[in-house]
């Protein structure tokens, strides 16, 4: 279970924390639980379903008992071009928009990170995020309501320069 599910789990954590350390931590917390409550697991979703609910909720729980900051990962090697495909101008205005989405997901709360993390990233639908949070789906409908007009406030800019 753990190596077919390792870096799923492990990128959802890294959505949600930010940073390579705390995403670690997170990741392992989520399979030494899983391993505890297996017996628990009814088979009715998937395990992966089932892993980043245990990761939503050890986040959210760690996030009320502490104030941890949102420290952004912007080391996204394994997502950039290739070092000789773009010019040294366009590596510099790339790395501004990453450290500019980066200050926008951290002014998002904890619960609409999450949210917006499984929706956007991991194409969960309203129901399983609902399921995998523990609340409602019209709370989940306001979570991502929330997410998307605090993004959209902070980066719509971005949308106007990258058309002009």
């Amino acid at each position: 279970m753990v190596v077919a599910h390792q870096r799923g789990v492990y990128a959802f954590a890294l959505q949600l924390t930010g940073n390579h350390e705390d995403a670690e931590d997170l990741s392992q917390d989520v399979f030494i639980q899983a391993h505890r409550m297996l017996g628990t697991f009814r088979g009715d979703g998937s395990i992966r379903g089932w892993l980043l609910r245990i990761a939503a909720n050890r986040f959210l729980s760690s996030r009320r008992k502490k104030s941890l900051a949102f420290t952004p990962n912007l080391d996204l090697e394994e997502h950039a071009a290739p070092a000789d495909a773009a010019a040294p101008d366009e590596d510099a205005q790339a790395g501004a928009i990453r450290q500019e989405v980066a200050r926008a997901l951290e002014a998002l709360s904890p619960q609409e990170r999450t949210a917006f993390a499984l929706r956007f990233q991991n194409d969960f639908a309203v129901k399983g995020i609902a399921e995998t949070m523990g609340v409602a789906e019209g709370t989940v409908k306001s979570l991502l309501f929330r997410s998307i007009q605090k993004l959209r406030g902070r980066l719509g800019h971005l949308v106007a320069d990258l058309s002009s």
